[in-house]
Protein backbone atom coordinates (compact mmCIF):
# COMPACT_ATOMS: atom_id res chain seq x y z
CA UNK A 1 0.00 0.00 0.00
CA UNK A 2 1.15 3.45 -1.05
CA UNK A 3 1.66 5.46 2.39
CA UNK A 4 1.47 9.46 2.41
CA UNK A 5 2.78 10.99 5.70
CA UNK A 6 1.58 14.50 7.00
CA UNK A 7 5.01 16.02 8.15
CA UNK A 8 4.77 18.25 11.45
CA UNK A 9 7.49 20.44 12.18
CA UNK A 10 8.06 23.85 14.00
CA UNK A 11 9.49 25.82 11.15
CA UNK A 12 12.69 24.99 11.98
CA UNK A 13 13.13 20.97 12.40
CA UNK A 14 11.26 17.94 11.58
CA UNK A 15 8.97 16.40 14.84
CA UNK A 16 10.84 13.70 16.64
CA UNK A 17 7.26 12.07 15.69
CA UNK A 18 7.61 12.09 12.39
CA UNK A 19 10.60 9.37 11.56
CA UNK A 20 8.24 6.95 13.79
CA UNK A 21 5.55 7.49 11.67
CA UNK A 22 7.38 6.25 8.79
CA UNK A 23 8.14 2.87 10.51
CA UNK A 24 4.65 2.21 11.00
CA UNK A 25 3.85 3.20 7.15
CA UNK A 26 6.75 1.34 5.88
CA UNK A 27 5.01 -1.62 8.11
CA UNK A 28 2.00 -1.51 5.15
CA UNK A 29 4.19 -2.67 2.67
CA UNK A 30 4.72 0.21 0.09
CA UNK A 31 6.56 3.52 -1.20
CA UNK A 32 6.51 6.01 1.68
CA UNK A 33 6.12 9.52 0.29
CA UNK A 34 6.18 12.86 2.98
CA UNK A 35 3.99 15.70 3.05
CA UNK A 36 5.85 19.01 3.86
CA UNK A 37 3.36 21.92 4.16
CA UNK A 38 5.00 25.19 5.87
CA UNK A 39 7.22 28.18 4.23
CA UNK A 40 11.31 27.88 3.95
CA UNK A 41 11.11 24.26 4.19
CA UNK A 42 14.09 23.62 2.71
CA UNK A 43 15.65 22.32 5.55
CA UNK A 44 12.78 20.55 6.62
CA UNK A 45 12.21 18.91 3.23
CA UNK A 46 15.84 17.41 3.68
CA UNK A 47 15.56 16.00 7.12
CA UNK A 48 12.65 14.15 6.05
CA UNK A 49 14.27 12.95 3.10
CA UNK A 50 16.87 11.02 4.80
CA UNK A 51 14.40 8.87 6.43
CA UNK A 52 14.16 5.37 5.38
CA UNK A 53 12.63 4.24 3.26
CA UNK A 54 11.00 7.24 2.33
CA UNK A 55 10.66 7.50 -1.60
CA UNK A 56 9.53 10.97 -2.10
CA UNK A 57 9.01 14.75 -0.37
CA UNK A 58 6.27 16.76 -1.73
CA UNK A 59 6.91 19.78 -0.53
CA UNK A 60 4.19 22.88 -0.39
CA UNK A 61 5.97 25.93 0.23
CA UNK A 62 3.95 29.38 0.12
CA UNK A 63 4.15 32.53 2.44
CA UNK A 64 0.41 31.57 3.11
CA UNK A 65 1.47 28.10 4.53
CA UNK A 66 4.05 29.87 7.20
CA UNK A 67 1.15 28.57 10.26
CA UNK A 68 -1.53 26.32 8.43
CA UNK A 69 -4.23 25.12 10.24
CA UNK A 70 -6.23 21.84 10.02
CA UNK A 71 -8.65 23.74 7.67
CA UNK A 72 -6.06 23.87 5.40
CA UNK A 73 -3.83 20.82 5.99
CA UNK A 74 -6.70 18.55 5.53
CA UNK A 75 -7.73 19.43 1.95
CA UNK A 76 -4.43 19.67 0.71
CA UNK A 77 -3.92 16.07 2.08
CA UNK A 78 -7.19 15.64 0.28
CA UNK A 79 -5.79 16.59 -3.43
CA UNK A 80 -3.20 14.00 -2.94
CA UNK A 81 -4.82 11.14 -1.94
CA UNK A 82 -5.58 9.34 -5.43
CA UNK A 83 -1.92 8.70 -5.69
CA UNK A 84 -2.39 6.43 -2.55
CA UNK A 85 -3.26 3.78 -0.27
CA UNK A 86 -3.19 5.10 3.23
CA UNK A 87 -2.66 8.91 4.68
CA UNK A 88 -0.78 8.99 7.74
CA UNK A 89 -0.20 11.25 10.29
CA UNK A 90 1.32 11.46 14.68
CA UNK A 91 -1.60 10.67 17.00
CA UNK A 92 -0.53 14.41 18.07
CA UNK A 93 -2.76 17.63 18.76
CA UNK A 94 -2.21 18.43 15.01
CA UNK A 95 -2.75 15.02 13.71
CA UNK A 96 -5.72 14.79 16.03
CA UNK A 97 -7.25 17.84 14.06
CA UNK A 98 -6.45 17.44 10.71
CA UNK A 99 -7.00 13.78 10.01
CA UNK A 100 -10.94 13.39 11.04
CA UNK A 101 -11.23 16.56 8.81
CA UNK A 102 -9.70 14.53 5.66
CA UNK A 103 -11.45 11.20 6.32
CA UNK A 104 -14.82 13.44 6.62
CA UNK A 105 -13.57 14.94 2.90
CA UNK A 106 -12.54 11.84 1.72
CA UNK A 107 -15.61 9.72 3.36
CA UNK A 108 -13.51 7.26 4.61
CA UNK A 109 -13.13 5.60 8.31
CA UNK A 110 -10.52 6.47 10.12
CA UNK A 111 -8.29 3.97 12.69
CA UNK A 112 -6.54 5.87 15.44
CA UNK A 113 -4.00 5.91 17.59
CA UNK A 114 -2.64 2.43 15.69
CA UNK A 115 -0.11 0.87 17.76
CA UNK A 116 0.82 -2.05 16.03
CA UNK A 117 0.03 -2.70 12.11
CA UNK A 118 -0.92 -6.53 11.92
CA UNK A 119 -1.01 -6.51 7.86
CA UNK A 120 -2.18 -3.16 5.63
CA UNK A 121 -5.77 -3.50 6.37
CA UNK A 122 -5.63 -4.98 9.98
CA UNK A 123 -4.48 -2.91 13.11
CA UNK A 124 -4.38 -2.26 16.83
CA UNK A 125 -5.14 0.67 18.59
CA UNK A 126 -6.16 1.06 22.32
CA UNK A 127 -9.36 1.93 23.58
CA UNK A 128 -10.84 1.97 27.75
CA UNK A 129 -8.36 4.20 28.13
CA UNK A 130 -5.38 1.90 27.41
CA UNK A 131 -6.48 -1.17 29.45
CA UNK A 132 -7.96 -2.90 26.25
CA UNK A 133 -6.20 -3.78 22.70
CA UNK A 134 -8.52 -3.60 19.65
CA UNK A 135 -8.27 -5.18 16.94
CA UNK A 136 -9.26 -3.40 13.49
CA UNK A 137 -9.82 -4.56 10.04
CA UNK A 138 -10.42 -1.84 7.24
CA UNK A 139 -12.63 -3.98 4.47
CA UNK A 140 -11.92 -1.89 1.48
CA UNK A 141 -10.34 1.64 -0.07
CA UNK A 142 -8.30 3.98 1.62
CA UNK A 143 -7.24 3.92 5.06
CA UNK A 144 -7.00 7.60 7.12
CA UNK A 145 -4.17 6.48 10.20
CA UNK A 146 -3.00 8.42 13.16
CA UNK A 147 -0.02 6.73 14.59
CA UNK A 148 0.74 6.46 18.75
CA UNK A 149 4.35 7.06 17.59
CA UNK A 150 5.76 6.02 21.41
CA UNK A 151 4.48 2.42 19.87
CA UNK A 152 7.11 2.35 16.81
CA UNK A 153 11.26 2.51 16.23
CA UNK A 154 12.76 5.41 14.70
CA UNK A 155 13.31 4.95 11.36
CA UNK A 156 16.92 4.76 10.13
CA UNK A 157 18.75 6.71 7.70
CA UNK A 158 19.50 7.01 4.15
CA UNK A 159 20.53 8.51 1.20
CA UNK A 160 18.28 11.54 0.52
CA UNK A 161 15.60 10.93 -1.51
CA UNK A 162 13.86 12.80 -3.85
CA UNK A 163 12.28 16.51 -2.95
CA UNK A 164 9.38 17.68 -5.20
CA UNK A 165 7.38 20.90 -5.41
CA UNK A 166 3.42 20.60 -5.65
CA UNK A 167 2.09 24.10 -4.24
CA UNK A 168 -1.93 23.70 -4.29
CA UNK A 169 -4.87 26.08 -4.80
CA UNK A 170 -5.37 27.50 -1.76
CA UNK A 171 -8.95 29.45 -1.27
CA UNK A 172 -8.90 33.33 -0.26
CA UNK A 173 -11.26 32.63 2.26
CA UNK A 174 -9.00 30.11 4.26
CA UNK A 175 -8.48 30.53 8.47
CA UNK A 176 -5.65 32.65 9.32
CA UNK A 177 -3.27 32.46 12.21
CA UNK A 178 -3.69 35.55 14.17
CA UNK A 179 -0.78 35.36 16.73
CA UNK A 180 1.39 32.35 17.33
CA UNK A 181 3.21 31.87 20.64
CA UNK A 182 5.78 29.41 21.48
CA UNK A 183 7.70 28.85 24.92
CA UNK A 184 11.62 27.72 24.26
CA UNK A 185 12.96 25.21 26.24
CA UNK A 186 16.72 23.86 26.43
CA UNK A 187 14.85 20.03 27.83
CA UNK A 188 14.21 17.45 25.35
CA UNK A 189 10.94 17.17 23.70
CA UNK A 190 8.20 15.26 25.79
CA UNK A 191 7.11 12.99 23.33
CA UNK A 192 10.40 12.11 22.25
CA UNK A 193 12.86 12.39 26.05
CA UNK A 194 14.18 8.80 27.26
CA UNK A 195 13.64 10.27 30.70
CA UNK A 196 10.22 12.18 31.44
CA UNK A 197 9.82 13.28 35.20
CA UNK A 198 6.27 13.83 36.44
CA UNK A 199 4.76 15.44 39.27
CA UNK A 200 1.07 15.54 40.81
CA UNK A 201 -0.82 17.23 42.79
CA UNK A 202 0.62 15.68 46.09
CA UNK A 203 3.30 18.75 45.16
CA UNK A 204 0.60 21.09 46.32
CA UNK A 205 1.89 24.10 44.69
CA UNK A 206 3.90 25.65 41.92
CA UNK A 207 6.55 26.62 43.43
CA UNK A 208 7.40 23.23 45.15
CA UNK A 209 6.25 21.36 41.58
CA UNK A 210 8.99 23.45 39.43
CA UNK A 211 11.78 23.35 43.18
CA UNK A 212 11.62 19.96 42.87
CA UNK A 213 11.20 18.81 39.13
CA UNK A 214 13.48 21.34 37.75
CA UNK A 215 16.21 20.48 39.78
CA UNK A 216 15.86 16.65 39.35
CA UNK A 217 15.46 16.94 35.08
CA UNK A 218 17.95 18.88 35.37
CA UNK A 219 20.57 16.18 36.78
CA UNK A 220 18.66 13.20 34.14
CA UNK A 221 18.41 15.29 31.16
CA UNK A 222 14.87 14.60 31.40
CA UNK A 223 11.47 16.15 30.07
CA UNK A 224 9.21 17.59 32.56
CA UNK A 225 5.21 16.63 33.03
CA UNK A 226 2.54 16.41 35.39
CA UNK A 227 -0.56 14.79 35.94
CA UNK A 228 -3.86 16.61 34.65
CA UNK A 229 -4.97 17.25 38.45
CA UNK A 230 -1.48 19.34 38.74
CA UNK A 231 -2.53 20.91 35.76
CA UNK A 232 -6.19 21.75 37.00
CA UNK A 233 -4.57 22.69 40.19
CA UNK A 234 -2.46 25.56 38.13
CA UNK A 235 1.20 24.19 38.92
CA UNK A 236 2.09 23.31 35.22
CA UNK A 237 1.07 24.32 31.73
CA UNK A 238 -1.36 22.48 29.51
CA UNK A 239 1.30 21.45 27.46
CA UNK A 240 3.20 18.98 30.16
CA UNK A 241 0.15 16.80 30.83
CA UNK A 242 0.62 13.27 30.12
CA UNK A 243 -2.31 11.45 29.79
CA UNK A 244 -4.97 10.13 27.80
CA UNK A 245 -6.15 13.62 27.56
CA UNK A 246 -2.68 15.02 27.01
CA UNK A 247 0.24 13.56 25.44
CA UNK A 248 1.40 10.10 25.11
CA UNK A 249 5.03 8.86 26.14
CA UNK A 250 6.95 6.06 26.66
CA UNK A 251 10.32 7.00 27.81
CA UNK A 252 13.31 4.48 28.45
CA UNK A 253 12.44 5.66 32.20
CA UNK A 254 9.58 7.33 33.99
CA UNK A 255 9.77 9.16 37.62
CA UNK A 256 6.35 9.53 39.14
CA UNK A 257 6.11 11.86 42.00
CA UNK A 258 3.41 12.45 43.90
CA UNK A 259 0.66 11.00 41.54
CA UNK A 260 -1.59 8.48 42.52
CA UNK A 261 -1.87 6.77 38.94
CA UNK A 262 -5.64 7.75 37.36
CA UNK A 263 -6.67 5.48 34.71
CA UNK A 264 -6.65 8.63 32.50
CA UNK A 265 -2.97 8.86 33.47
CA UNK A 266 -1.61 5.35 33.38
CA UNK A 267 -2.84 5.32 29.42
CA UNK A 268 -0.11 7.82 28.58
CA UNK A 269 2.34 6.64 29.91
CA UNK A 270 2.37 3.32 30.93
CA UNK A 271 4.26 2.04 28.09
CA UNK A 272 7.16 3.34 29.45
CA UNK A 273 10.09 0.82 30.22
CA UNK A 274 10.97 1.73 33.59
CA UNK A 275 8.50 3.48 35.91
CA UNK A 276 9.66 4.64 38.84
CA UNK A 277 6.73 5.74 41.40
CA UNK A 278 7.20 8.10 44.35
CA UNK A 279 4.24 8.29 46.75
CA UNK A 280 3.05 8.07 50.26
CA UNK A 281 0.11 6.14 49.50
CA UNK A 282 1.35 2.95 49.14
CA UNK A 283 -1.93 1.71 48.57
CA UNK A 284 -1.87 4.36 45.33
CA UNK A 285 -2.97 2.51 41.75
CA UNK A 286 0.59 4.17 40.05
CA UNK A 287 2.52 1.22 42.61
CA UNK A 288 0.30 -1.33 40.51
CA UNK A 289 2.29 -0.78 36.82
CA UNK A 290 5.62 0.71 39.08
CA UNK A 291 8.89 -1.23 39.00
CA UNK A 292 10.21 0.48 41.32
CA UNK A 293 8.53 2.11 44.09
CA UNK A 294 9.64 4.66 46.94
CA UNK A 295 6.43 5.00 50.17
CA UNK A 296 6.96 7.84 51.88
CA UNK A 297 7.14 11.97 51.89
CA UNK A 298 8.37 13.18 48.44
CA UNK A 299 9.59 16.27 50.13
CA UNK A 300 12.19 14.34 51.99
CA UNK A 301 12.96 11.48 48.89
CA UNK A 302 13.41 13.91 46.01
CA UNK A 303 15.86 15.95 47.15
CA UNK A 304 17.85 13.28 48.71
CA UNK A 305 17.90 11.57 45.43
CA UNK A 306 18.64 14.56 43.76
CA UNK A 307 22.37 14.87 45.57
CA UNK A 308 22.72 11.19 45.48
CA UNK A 309 22.68 11.66 41.83
CA UNK A 310 24.46 15.19 41.98
CA UNK A 311 27.31 12.39 43.48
Amino acid sequence: MAALILCEHDGSSLSPAICRVVTAAAALGGPVDLRVVGEDCDGIAAEAARLAPVREVLVAETGALAYPVAELLAPILASLADGYDAVLAAASTTGRDVMPRLAGLLQLPQVSEITAVIDPRTFEHPTYAGNVLQTVRVRDGKVVLTVRSSAFPPAAQQVQAGIRNIVPAIESNHPTVVEQSRKQSDRPDLGSARVVVSGGRALASRQQFDGLLEPLADVLGAAIGASRAAVDAGYAPNHLQVGQTGRMVAPQIYIAIGISGAIQHLAGMQNARTIVAINSDARAPIFEIADYALVGDLFEIVPALIEELKR
